[in-house]
This record gives C-alpha cells, sequence and structure tokens, in this order.
C-alpha cells in the first residue's frame, strides 16, 4: 500500500510517494503548479511531471490514497487533477487541498494549532481538527503576502533601482524611520544589495541604464523578482544596511499576520524564507518567544502522511513519515 503527496507552489512542484510505514519510496520535482499564477495547463503539466517522477520504478496501482497540496487551486482545477493521476495509472483521484493544510501537516500531528506559512507568498492559517478555522493574508503577491518572498524580493529590487536612479543618495527602503543610507561594499560602487541584484538579473553599464533593464525585465516576468529574496538574505549577512532593515521589516509583517490569529497549540513555520537559516528566520523567532515553535518539513511528506491518515487512522504515524524528510 502506497500514499502520494503532491506541494505545487509558485516556484516549485514536489511530488513523494511514501509507503505505508511512513518510508519514503520516491520523489520528484517540476516548474511552478499554481494554477491561479501560472495558469491551469501549465500547472497541470507541472504537477503530472513530479508525480510520475515520483512513481519511477514503483507500481501505481498500489497508491491507495493521495492529497494535493495546491496553492491557487479550486473546484475546477481539482477535477484536472483527478484526470492527471488516471494518466499516471492511480485509479482513485487525490483529495486537494491548499498548500497551508499540508504545511501544517508537516509540522506537527497536533489537530489544533497556527501556521506562519512564507515561501513565495506568505499566509497564516488557523486549525481547528485539522480544519482551517481561520486565514490571515495569502492575498497574493499584487495586494497582499506580506513578508514573503515575492515581498521580499520586490522590496530589494525596488531598493537597488532606486539607488541606480540616485547614485548620489540614500536609498529609501519603505521603512517608516525614513530613508537608509547604502552600506559600503569592499571596492564596490554600491553595497552588496545592489550589486547582487544587478548580477541577478545581468546588467551592465552607466547607473541609469542597468536600472532601466532591471525594470523591464522585471515587468516582464515577475518571477525574477521573486527570485531576488535570497539575495536580500544574502546582502543582510553581508552587512548592507538596506538589506538588513527589509529583512526587519519582513520579520514584523510576518509576526504581525500569524499575532492576528490566536490561539493553543504548536505555531508551525513553514515555507522557505522561514524554514532555512538565514537572516528572516533569525529575526522573525525572537518575536515569538514564549510560544511553543515547530518548524515544518517536507510539505509533500505531510500530503502524504495526511493520505495515511484518511486511509489507516491513527496507524499513519506522523514521525515516521516526516522523520527523514528535510524542511522546505
Amino acid at each position: 500500500m502506497l500514499f502520494a503527496g503532491v506541494d505545487a507552489g509558485g516556484t516549485t512542484t514536489r511530488a513523494a510517494v511514501h509507503a505505508a510505514d511512513g518510508a519514503r519510496l520516491g520523489h520528484g520535482t517540476a516548474g511552478p503548479g499554481n494554477p491561479a499564477a501560472h495558469g491551469p495547463a501549465a500547472a497541470r503539466l507541472a504537477i503530472g511531471q513530479a508525480l510520475r517522477r515520483a512513481l519511477d520504478g514503483l507500481d501505481p496501482a498500489l497508491v491507495a490514497a493521495s492529497v494535493a497540496g495546491v496553492a491557487g487551486g479550486d473546484d475546477a482545477f481539482a477535477a484536472t487533477l483527478g484526470r492527471t493521476w488516471a494518466e499516471c495509472g492511480i485509479a482513485a483521484p487525490p483529495r486537494m487541498v491548499g498548500d497551508v493544510e499540508i504545511a501544517y501537516a508537516a509540522g506537527t500531528a497536533a489537530p489544533s494549532g497556527t501556521l506562519l506559512l512564507a515561501g513565495t507568498g506568505a499566509a497564516a492559517a488557523r486549525f481547528h481538527a485539522r480544519a482551517v478555522t481561520a486565514v490571515a493574508d495569502g492575498l497574493g503577491w499584487l495586494l497582499g503576502d506580506e513578508g514573503g518572498g515575492f515581498w521580499i524580493g520586490r522590496a530589494g529590487v525596488r531598493a537597488a533601482v532606486r539607488a541606480l536612479d540616485r547614485p548620489g543618495d540614500a536609498v529609501d527602503d519603505g521603512r517608516p524611520e525614513g530613508r537608509v543610507g547604502r552600506a559600503p561594499g569592499a571596492g564596490l560602487p554600491y553595497g552588496p544589495l545592489v550589486e547582487l541584484v544587478g548580477a541577478h538579473f545581468g546588467v551592465t553599464g552607466e547607473p541609469r541604464r542597468r536600472a532601466d533593464r532591471i525594470v523591464r525585465l522585471a515587468q516582464a516576468d515577475r518571477m525574477l523578482v521573486a527570485a531576488a529574496a535570497p539575495l536580500v538574505s544574502r546582502a543582510a549577512a553581508a552587512g548592507d544596511e538596506c538589506a538588513a532593515g527589509i529583512v526587519a521589516e519582513a520579520a514584523r509583517r510576518l509576526t504581525a499576520t500569524a499575532a492576528r490569529l490566536p490561539g493553543d497549540g504548536p505555531l508551525v513555520l513553514a515555507g522557505g524564507v522561514l524554514t532555512a537559516d538565514g537572516p528572516v528566520r533569525a529575526a522573525v523567532l525572537p518575536r515569538l518567544a514564549g510560544r511553543r515553535v515547530t518548524t515544518a518539513r517536507d510539505a509533500t511528506a505531510g500530503a502524504c502522511w495526511l493520505a495515511a491518515l484518511d486511509r489507516l487512522g491513527d496507524r499513519a504515524a506522523h514521525e515516521r513519515f516526516t522523520a527523514l524528510a528535510p524542511p522546505r
């Protein structure tokens, strides 16, 4: 008896297959699987690719249950997934849930608690009896997701182009405190953040030319902006004051989102921004002092455990499903 799980997000899609004893037997990755952000056709293709890779060498007919955590999914997309599962040789369609459900399951077996998720997007969710009872933020890259990867990347890119536009001025990072001066780099005309962003977008030349080119590339592909988030952390670690201000503001916004959903039980940190050791996680943890904080492991393991829970009940051991799955 096998159990399949999928974590389809705005940047990457992951799939896994576990045995009934929790052992991981297969894992696969593919491109973005958020149908709201990338379209149903592209999301279905990515999910199918990841699932096929996870099933490589396994008999899909042995999959007894599966759960797909899909950011941006709806009822119509759930029906689409049923066809994808059939094409992969799995008879029963998956139970489709949101990305917050599988992220929470990857961090705890407690039926009630709170999730703070910061990947490409950002949201908090309150759980009771493993059902979501309230959500804060998760309003998308354009109008919300404050403190998430896209928000951080956009703040970093914005600060860089402003520095290139006003090379003699301080950089306004949008913080209430006001303007933040550039941190000097070793022999660099600008601070580490500007240099890292410029390299990320592959721009050269005089400052205004570089700024204009970054703007055009960012407008053509917003995922380039989201992918700049790690650069902000790297710049902050290198002593860039502007990047450090962005990190501090991201931490403030994320913890403020979590504070909107008070309640008992653990607080699970999930998503690459909060599970990876780095400046944002380091800034968030002191703000959560006094709360029982756990870190989610691979969300596909959480999805597989939920699938096994549907079929096996209490015999689905959470610690065995998630023990070997690294944080995501």
